[in-house]
């Protein structure tokens, strides 16, 4: 186990190796309005775009906002003429998340950039005046309500040393939803329910990572979402393993016993206790391992979760 600043990761790479990234980007999904009528206060997450105008949401207060409920957001007196964007609440959904159809004018992702917040975690209690600090450098497809948070430590002046090194990036894109967030509350690990996530595997990226496993070369994830990925795109071919390109969802849960189909390295940060993220760590580098990493970094107050520390696993 060694201990270093995280622009030295150069120095645990190889020329060959290939890193994988997560290009999505977070958008400003928190709204905050009324309801109409009352004018109480609400605030919605986005959570999954299911067509053009229609998104499953995480609402609050839940219990009056029932099917037919209209919410107000950007409206300054509390009117639906003056609002820019109107959401009416048509389904109560799994885990009681509600299904809104909105209206507005214009281009959607333009008003939810003028109206909405960036969803950052409950333990950061500072707004972020400066959007782009959660989102990584590379982030480029629209559509997660969290960031893949390993990839915030890479800088482009970084990246641009990695691949003169020798090393090869690819990208995928998981659109990182609430639900990987998620503790692990079931008596039984095989009980746990993971949500959804959408993914995109390109041809260039599955053919990037089939050449590297042909030739022995080190796929190396930058956080747990690229793994999942590349994992739940996996296909067997002979007695091996090939990445194909495609999109889909996936709910794929990586827990000890998992065995990897092509991820050879893992670069990742600090999870929350009992989280879906800790146990797949835990399957790629061993639990006791992990856990001895785990308490290390706490004697030398390591800052953990969404802007803390990494590690680098292989």
């Amino acid at each position: 186990m060694r201990h270093s600043i995280f622009r030295d990761i150069t120095k645990e790479l190889v020329p060959g190796d290939l890193l994988v990234l997560n290009d999505t980007k977070v958008i400003p999904a928190r709204l905050h309005g009324v309801r109409e009528g009352t004018l109480g206060q609400v605030e919605i997450l986005l959570l999954v775009r299911k067509s053009a105008d229609t998104w499953e949401v995480l609402v609050r207060p839940g219990k009056k906002c029932r099917p037919g409920t209209r919410l107000l957001f950007g409206s300054p007196d509390g009117s639906a003429g003056k609002a820019p964007l109107i959401g009416e609440i048509t389904d109560i959904v799994e885990g009681g998340n509600r299904l809104i159809r909105f209206t507005y004018e214009g281009i959607f992702e333009e008003v939810l950039d003028r109206l909405g917040e960036m969803p950052l975690p409950p333990y950061i209690h500072h707004r972020l005046e400066d959007r782009t600090r959660y989102n990584t450098v590379y982030a480029a497809c629209e559509g997660s309500a969290a960031a893949p948070t390993a990839g915030l430590h890479f800088t482009p002046e970084l990246l641009e040393e990695i691949r003169q090194m020798g090393v090869q990036t690819a990208f995928v894109t998981l659109h990182v939803g609430l639900g990987t967030f998620r503790p692990v509350k079931a008596e039984t690990v095989e009980e746990h329910e993971m949500h959804s996530e959408f993914y995109i595997v390109p041809e260039e990226t599955a053919r990037l990572v089939n050449a590297a496993k042909d030739e022995g070369r080190r796929v190396i994830c930058v956080g747990t979402t690229s793994c999942r990925t590349i994992e739940s795109a996996a296909v067997p071919c002979g007695e091996g393993w090939r990445l194909a390109p495609k999109s889909g969802w996936t709910s794929i849960f990586i827990y000890p016993g998992y065995r990897f189909r092509l991820m050879d390295g893992l670069i990742t940060n600090f999870h929350l206790p009992e989280s879906t993220l800790v146990m797949l760590v835990s399957a790629f580098a061993g639990r006791e391992k992990v856990l001895a990493a785990y308490r290390e970094a706490v004697g030398l107050r390591y800052r953990f979760f969404s802007f803390g520390d990494a590690m680098f696993v292989r």
